[in-house]
């Protein structure tokens, strides 16, 4: 495996940061649909 270039790592850190913001998403989009049920069974 060829050591990776700095383009390789501004890649992976660019995949990493989208990863992360679109599991921002998912839990919040998550929270607020729990929330909305468990206040609309209330």
């Amino acid at each position: 495996m060829p050591a990776p270039s700095s383009r390789d790592t501004e890649r992976q850190q660019a995949n990493l940061r989208l990863a992360l913001i679109l599991a921002s998403v998912a839990v919040v989009l998550a929270l607020g649909f729990v929330a909305k049920i468990w206040l609309l069974s209330h």
